[in-house]
Protein backbone atom coordinates (compact mmCIF):
# COMPACT_ATOMS: atom_id res chain seq x y z
CA UNK A 1 0.00 0.00 0.00
CA UNK A 2 1.38 3.41 -0.96
CA UNK A 3 1.84 5.91 1.84
CA UNK A 4 -0.57 8.39 0.24
CA UNK A 5 -3.32 5.74 0.04
CA UNK A 6 -2.56 4.68 3.61
CA UNK A 7 -2.97 8.29 4.83
CA UNK A 8 -6.38 8.62 3.19
CA UNK A 9 -7.63 5.20 4.34
CA UNK A 10 -6.44 5.64 7.93
CA UNK A 11 -7.25 9.32 8.39
CA UNK A 12 -9.34 8.75 11.54
CA UNK A 13 -6.57 6.91 13.43
CA UNK A 14 -3.93 9.45 12.43
CA UNK A 15 -6.14 12.39 13.45
CA UNK A 16 -6.87 10.77 16.81
CA UNK A 17 -3.15 10.62 17.60
CA UNK A 18 -2.66 14.19 16.31
CA UNK A 19 -5.41 15.46 18.64
CA UNK A 20 -4.04 13.55 21.63
CA UNK A 21 -0.58 15.01 21.11
CA UNK A 22 -1.94 18.54 20.53
CA UNK A 23 -3.92 18.29 23.77
CA UNK A 24 -0.72 17.52 25.70
CA UNK A 25 1.21 20.30 23.97
CA UNK A 26 -1.53 22.94 24.34
CA UNK A 27 -0.83 25.82 26.76
CA UNK A 28 -2.40 25.22 30.20
CA UNK A 29 -4.45 28.43 30.29
CA UNK A 30 -7.93 27.98 28.86
CA UNK A 31 -9.45 24.86 27.35
CA UNK A 32 -9.37 24.04 23.64
CA UNK A 33 -12.11 22.03 22.02
CA UNK A 34 -11.34 18.85 20.06
CA UNK A 35 -12.12 20.79 16.89
CA UNK A 36 -9.60 23.51 17.79
CA UNK A 37 -6.95 20.94 18.72
CA UNK A 38 -7.40 19.04 15.46
CA UNK A 39 -7.60 22.33 13.56
CA UNK A 40 -6.66 21.85 9.86
CA UNK A 41 -4.94 18.48 10.33
CA UNK A 42 -7.27 16.65 7.93
CA UNK A 43 -6.66 19.19 5.16
CA UNK A 44 -2.90 19.12 5.87
CA UNK A 45 -2.84 15.32 5.52
CA UNK A 46 -4.83 15.45 2.28
CA UNK A 47 -2.38 18.04 0.92
CA UNK A 48 0.57 15.83 1.94
CA UNK A 49 -0.97 12.80 0.19
CA UNK A 50 -1.58 14.86 -2.95
CA UNK A 51 1.97 16.23 -2.88
CA UNK A 52 3.41 12.70 -2.72
CA UNK A 53 1.38 11.65 -5.76
CA UNK A 54 2.25 14.73 -7.82
CA UNK A 55 5.05 14.29 -10.36
CA UNK A 56 8.21 16.13 -9.36
CA UNK A 57 11.33 16.74 -11.42
CA UNK A 58 14.82 16.52 -9.95
CA UNK A 59 15.11 20.33 -10.14
CA UNK A 60 11.80 20.77 -8.29
CA UNK A 61 12.96 18.31 -5.65
CA UNK A 62 16.22 20.22 -5.25
CA UNK A 63 14.41 23.57 -5.00
CA UNK A 64 12.10 22.17 -2.35
CA UNK A 65 15.04 20.85 -0.32
CA UNK A 66 16.56 24.36 -0.42
CA UNK A 67 13.35 25.97 0.78
CA UNK A 68 12.81 27.76 -2.53
CA UNK A 69 9.46 26.16 -3.31
CA UNK A 70 7.51 27.87 -0.50
CA UNK A 71 4.97 30.21 -2.05
CA UNK A 72 1.88 30.82 0.05
CA UNK A 73 0.18 32.55 -2.89
CA UNK A 74 -3.10 34.46 -2.68
CA UNK A 75 -4.86 31.55 -0.92
CA UNK A 76 -3.36 30.23 2.29
CA UNK A 77 -2.71 26.52 2.51
CA UNK A 78 -4.14 24.49 5.39
CA UNK A 79 -0.67 24.37 6.97
CA UNK A 80 -0.31 28.15 6.73
CA UNK A 81 -3.69 28.70 8.39
CA UNK A 82 -2.71 26.17 11.06
CA UNK A 83 0.41 28.16 11.94
CA UNK A 84 -1.58 31.38 12.28
CA UNK A 85 -4.23 29.76 14.49
CA UNK A 86 -1.65 28.05 16.69
CA UNK A 87 -0.10 31.47 17.33
CA UNK A 88 -3.54 32.77 18.31
CA UNK A 89 -3.91 29.80 20.68
CA UNK A 90 -0.61 30.74 22.37
CA UNK A 91 1.35 27.69 21.20
CA UNK A 92 5.10 28.23 21.17
CA UNK A 93 7.12 27.71 18.00
CA UNK A 94 8.62 24.60 19.59
CA UNK A 95 5.15 23.21 20.31
CA UNK A 96 4.09 23.92 16.74
CA UNK A 97 7.09 22.10 15.24
CA UNK A 98 6.61 19.24 17.71
CA UNK A 99 3.15 18.64 16.26
CA UNK A 100 4.63 17.96 12.83
CA UNK A 101 7.39 15.82 14.31
CA UNK A 102 4.75 13.71 16.06
CA UNK A 103 2.66 13.55 12.85
CA UNK A 104 5.68 12.31 10.88
CA UNK A 105 6.44 9.63 13.47
CA UNK A 106 2.79 8.54 13.70
CA UNK A 107 2.33 8.01 9.96
CA UNK A 108 5.61 6.13 9.54
CA UNK A 109 4.99 4.00 12.63
CA UNK A 110 1.55 2.95 11.43
CA UNK A 111 2.48 2.54 7.74
CA UNK A 112 5.83 0.70 7.77
CA UNK A 113 4.50 -2.55 9.34
CA UNK A 114 2.19 -2.84 6.31
CA UNK A 115 5.07 -2.61 3.85
CA UNK A 116 5.97 -6.22 2.85
CA UNK A 117 9.56 -5.41 1.89
CA UNK A 118 11.76 -2.36 1.48
CA UNK A 119 12.18 -1.36 -2.14
CA UNK A 120 13.35 1.63 -4.14
CA UNK A 121 9.73 2.75 -4.51
CA UNK A 122 9.21 2.51 -0.75
CA UNK A 123 12.30 4.59 -0.07
CA UNK A 124 11.19 7.16 -2.66
CA UNK A 125 7.75 7.40 -1.03
CA UNK A 126 9.37 7.98 2.37
CA UNK A 127 11.53 10.72 0.88
CA UNK A 128 8.50 12.37 -0.74
CA UNK A 129 6.53 12.06 2.50
CA UNK A 130 9.29 13.71 4.54
CA UNK A 131 9.55 16.48 1.93
CA UNK A 132 5.81 17.11 2.16
CA UNK A 133 5.88 17.19 5.98
CA UNK A 134 8.79 19.65 5.92
CA UNK A 135 6.93 21.78 3.38
CA UNK A 136 3.83 21.93 5.59
CA UNK A 137 5.95 22.74 8.65
CA UNK A 138 7.73 25.56 6.77
CA UNK A 139 4.39 27.07 5.68
CA UNK A 140 3.12 26.94 9.27
CA UNK A 141 6.28 28.56 10.63
CA UNK A 142 6.07 31.38 8.07
CA UNK A 143 2.54 32.44 9.09
CA UNK A 144 3.30 31.86 12.79
CA UNK A 145 6.36 34.11 12.56
CA UNK A 146 4.44 36.76 10.65
CA UNK A 147 1.84 36.91 13.41
CA UNK A 148 4.60 36.96 16.02
CA UNK A 149 6.31 39.89 14.28
CA UNK A 150 2.99 41.73 13.95
CA UNK A 151 2.24 41.25 17.64
CA UNK A 152 5.67 42.52 18.65
CA UNK A 153 5.36 45.57 16.38
CA UNK A 154 1.91 46.32 17.81
CA UNK A 155 3.26 45.98 21.34
CA UNK A 156 6.09 48.42 20.63
CA UNK A 157 3.64 50.86 19.04
CA UNK A 158 1.33 50.65 22.07
CA UNK A 159 4.27 51.08 24.45
CA UNK A 160 5.43 54.19 22.61
CA UNK A 161 1.90 55.60 22.52
CA UNK A 162 1.18 54.97 26.20
CA UNK A 163 4.50 56.30 27.46
CA UNK A 164 4.04 59.49 25.46
CA UNK A 165 1.08 60.78 27.51
CA UNK A 166 2.69 60.68 31.00
CA UNK A 167 5.98 61.90 29.55
CA UNK A 168 4.20 64.86 27.97
CA UNK A 169 2.54 65.64 31.32
CA UNK A 170 5.87 65.59 33.17
CA UNK A 171 7.47 67.77 30.47
CA UNK A 172 4.57 70.25 30.70
CA UNK A 173 4.84 70.46 34.48
CA UNK A 174 8.58 71.01 34.21
CA UNK A 175 7.97 73.79 31.73
CA UNK A 176 5.41 75.45 34.00
CA UNK A 177 7.70 75.23 37.03
CA UNK A 178 10.52 76.82 35.04
CA UNK A 179 8.43 79.93 34.54
CA UNK A 180 9.04 82.60 37.14
CA UNK A 181 5.37 83.62 37.24
CA UNK A 182 4.10 80.19 38.39
CA UNK A 183 1.67 80.78 41.25
CA UNK A 184 2.47 78.98 44.54
CA UNK A 185 -1.12 77.73 44.83
CA UNK A 186 -0.60 75.78 41.58
CA UNK A 187 2.26 73.72 42.97
CA UNK A 188 0.22 71.00 44.79
CA UNK A 189 -1.84 70.30 41.65
CA UNK A 190 1.28 70.19 39.46
CA UNK A 191 3.01 67.88 41.93
CA UNK A 192 -0.01 65.54 41.92
CA UNK A 193 -0.06 65.37 38.12
CA UNK A 194 3.66 64.57 38.08
CA UNK A 195 3.27 61.83 40.69
CA UNK A 196 0.36 60.27 38.81
CA UNK A 197 2.30 60.26 35.54
CA UNK A 198 5.34 58.74 37.25
CA UNK A 199 3.16 55.99 38.74
CA UNK A 200 1.67 55.21 35.32
CA UNK A 201 5.14 54.88 33.81
CA UNK A 202 6.40 52.92 36.80
CA UNK A 203 3.55 50.45 36.48
CA UNK A 204 4.34 49.84 32.81
CA UNK A 205 8.06 49.39 33.50
CA UNK A 206 7.31 46.91 36.32
CA UNK A 207 5.12 44.81 34.03
CA UNK A 208 7.73 44.97 31.26
CA UNK A 209 10.47 43.74 33.59
CA UNK A 210 8.26 40.91 34.81
CA UNK A 211 7.38 39.92 31.25
CA UNK A 212 11.04 40.00 30.19
CA UNK A 213 12.06 37.72 33.08
CA UNK A 214 9.35 35.22 32.23
CA UNK A 215 10.24 35.24 28.51
CA UNK A 216 13.85 34.47 29.42
CA UNK A 217 12.70 31.55 31.56
CA UNK A 218 13.82 33.15 34.82
CA UNK A 219 10.38 32.76 36.40
CA UNK A 220 8.57 35.16 38.71
CA UNK A 221 10.85 35.78 41.73
CA UNK A 222 9.01 35.55 45.04
CA UNK A 223 10.04 35.72 48.69
CA UNK A 224 7.10 34.70 50.82
CA UNK A 225 6.66 35.82 54.41
CA UNK A 226 3.72 35.81 56.81
CA UNK A 227 1.71 38.99 56.34
CA UNK A 228 -1.80 40.47 56.46
CA UNK A 229 -3.31 40.43 52.97
CA UNK A 230 -5.83 43.14 53.86
CA UNK A 231 -3.04 45.67 54.40
CA UNK A 232 -1.51 44.81 51.03
CA UNK A 233 -4.93 45.25 49.40
CA UNK A 234 -5.27 48.71 50.89
CA UNK A 235 -1.85 49.73 49.54
CA UNK A 236 -2.77 48.38 46.10
CA UNK A 237 -6.01 50.36 46.22
CA UNK A 238 -4.05 53.54 46.90
CA UNK A 239 -1.79 52.82 43.91
CA UNK A 240 -4.73 52.16 41.58
CA UNK A 241 -6.56 55.24 42.87
CA UNK A 242 -3.49 57.38 42.22
CA UNK A 243 -3.45 56.24 38.60
CA UNK A 244 -7.22 56.56 38.15
CA UNK A 245 -8.40 59.35 40.48
CA UNK A 246 -11.88 59.24 38.99
CA UNK A 247 -12.39 55.58 39.85
CA UNK A 248 -14.38 54.57 42.92
CA UNK A 249 -12.95 51.50 44.65
CA UNK A 250 -14.76 49.76 47.52
CA UNK A 251 -12.99 47.21 49.74
CA UNK A 252 -14.58 44.46 51.85
CA UNK A 253 -12.56 42.15 54.11
CA UNK A 254 -13.81 39.06 55.91
CA UNK A 255 -12.14 36.31 57.96
CA UNK A 256 -8.51 35.58 58.69
CA UNK A 257 -6.41 37.12 55.91
CA UNK A 258 -3.00 36.23 57.27
CA UNK A 259 -0.94 34.12 54.89
CA UNK A 260 2.46 33.60 53.32
CA UNK A 261 2.85 35.99 50.42
CA UNK A 262 5.49 37.96 48.61
CA UNK A 263 4.50 41.48 49.67
CA UNK A 264 5.61 43.23 46.48
CA UNK A 265 4.16 40.60 44.12
CA UNK A 266 0.80 40.43 45.89
CA UNK A 267 0.53 44.21 45.76
CA UNK A 268 1.41 44.12 42.04
CA UNK A 269 -1.22 41.44 41.39
CA UNK A 270 -4.03 43.33 43.15
CA UNK A 271 -2.99 46.64 41.59
CA UNK A 272 -3.05 45.14 38.10
CA UNK A 273 -6.52 43.67 38.64
CA UNK A 274 -7.85 46.97 40.01
CA UNK A 275 -6.33 48.96 37.13
CA UNK A 276 -7.86 46.57 34.62
CA UNK A 277 -11.26 46.87 36.33
CA UNK A 278 -11.05 50.68 36.47
CA UNK A 279 -10.17 50.85 32.76
CA UNK A 280 -13.18 48.78 31.69
CA UNK A 281 -15.80 49.85 34.23
CA UNK A 282 -18.77 51.94 33.12
CA UNK A 283 -18.39 55.56 34.11
CA UNK A 284 -19.81 56.24 37.56
CA UNK A 285 -19.89 52.58 38.66
CA UNK A 286 -17.63 51.40 41.49
CA UNK A 287 -14.94 48.73 41.39
CA UNK A 288 -15.23 46.25 44.25
CA UNK A 289 -12.32 44.45 45.88
CA UNK A 290 -13.28 41.68 48.33
CA UNK A 291 -10.94 39.54 50.44
CA UNK A 292 -12.19 36.49 52.30
CA UNK A 293 -10.24 34.15 54.55
CA UNK A 294 -11.52 30.59 55.03
CA UNK A 295 -9.96 27.54 56.64
CA UNK A 296 -8.67 26.26 53.31
CA UNK A 297 -7.84 29.38 51.32
CA UNK A 298 -7.70 33.15 51.01
CA UNK A 299 -9.82 34.38 48.12
CA UNK A 300 -9.66 37.78 46.42
CA UNK A 301 -12.30 39.00 43.99
CA UNK A 302 -12.28 42.15 41.86
CA UNK A 303 -15.58 43.14 40.25
CA UNK A 304 -16.51 45.86 37.80
CA UNK A 305 -19.69 46.67 35.90
CA UNK A 306 -18.97 47.24 32.22
CA UNK A 307 -19.16 45.64 28.78
CA UNK A 308 -19.57 41.86 28.95
CA UNK A 309 -16.43 40.05 27.78
CA UNK A 310 -17.27 37.47 25.06
CA UNK A 311 -16.61 33.82 25.87
CA UNK A 312 -13.96 33.50 23.16
CA UNK A 313 -12.07 36.47 24.65
CA UNK A 314 -12.20 34.98 28.15
CA UNK A 315 -10.13 32.03 26.89
CA UNK A 316 -7.24 34.29 25.88
CA UNK A 317 -7.53 37.13 28.37
CA UNK A 318 -4.51 36.02 30.44
CA UNK A 319 -2.21 35.67 27.44
CA UNK A 320 0.54 38.30 27.07
CA UNK A 321 -0.03 41.22 24.69
CA UNK A 322 -3.77 40.48 24.42
CA UNK A 323 -6.00 43.57 24.28
CA UNK A 324 -9.77 43.39 24.01
CA UNK A 325 -11.56 45.43 21.39
CA UNK A 326 -13.57 48.31 22.93
CA UNK A 327 -17.34 48.07 22.88
CA UNK A 328 -19.26 50.55 20.68
CA UNK A 329 -19.87 53.73 22.65
CA UNK A 330 -16.91 53.16 24.97
CA UNK A 331 -13.53 54.83 24.85
CA UNK A 332 -10.86 53.37 22.61
CA UNK A 333 -8.07 51.23 24.09
CA UNK A 334 -7.37 52.47 27.61
CA UNK A 335 -4.14 54.18 28.35
CA UNK A 336 -1.35 52.01 29.80
CA UNK A 337 -3.04 48.91 28.36
CA UNK A 338 0.07 47.03 27.25
CA UNK A 339 -1.71 43.70 27.46
CA UNK A 340 0.63 42.50 30.21
CA UNK A 341 -1.22 43.24 33.46
CA UNK A 342 -3.42 40.13 33.53
CA UNK A 343 -0.59 37.92 32.28
CA UNK A 344 1.62 39.13 35.14
CA UNK A 345 -1.26 38.62 37.59
CA UNK A 346 -1.61 35.02 36.44
CA UNK A 347 2.11 34.34 36.82
CA UNK A 348 2.19 35.86 40.32
CA UNK A 349 -0.79 33.70 41.28
CA UNK A 350 0.96 30.58 39.96
CA UNK A 351 4.12 31.48 41.89
CA UNK A 352 1.98 31.38 45.05
CA UNK A 353 0.49 27.98 44.06
CA UNK A 354 -2.87 29.69 43.56
CA UNK A 355 -5.43 29.85 40.77
CA UNK A 356 -7.04 32.74 38.92
CA UNK A 357 -10.20 32.82 36.84
CA UNK A 358 -12.66 35.26 35.31
CA UNK A 359 -16.38 35.30 34.59
CA UNK A 360 -18.37 37.99 32.81
CA UNK A 361 -22.10 38.50 32.35
CA UNK A 362 -24.60 41.36 32.31
CA UNK A 363 -26.05 40.59 35.74
CA UNK A 364 -22.86 40.26 37.83
CA UNK A 365 -20.40 42.23 35.73
CA UNK A 366 -16.83 41.02 35.19
CA UNK A 367 -15.41 39.17 38.19
CA UNK A 368 -11.78 38.11 38.60
CA UNK A 369 -11.28 35.51 41.33
CA UNK A 370 -7.89 34.65 42.83
CA UNK A 371 -7.64 31.75 45.27
CA UNK A 372 -4.58 31.08 47.43
CA UNK A 373 -4.69 27.72 49.26
CA UNK A 374 -3.41 27.86 52.79
CA UNK A 375 -0.18 26.03 53.59
CA UNK A 376 -0.56 22.93 55.76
Amino acid sequence: MSISTFIRDNMTDILAEWTTFAEKAAPPEGEMTKLALTDHAREILHAIALDIETHQSQQQQFDKSQGEDIDLGPEESAAAIHGRLRHASNFSLLQLSSEFRALRATVLRLWLPRVPHMSADTINEMVRFNEAIDQALAESIITYSERDDRTRDLFLAVLGHDLRAPLATIALVGDLLARAQSAPEQLPALAERTKRSAKLMGSMVTDLLGFARLQMGAGMPTERTLLEAAEVCKTAMADAQAMYPGARIAFHAEGDLRGKFDNIRLQQLVTNLLINAAQHADQGTPVTLAAKGDDDAITLTVTNIGPVIPAESLRTIFQPLVQLEPEPGHDARPRTSLGLGLFIAQEITAAHDGSIGVASNAADGTVFTVRFPRER
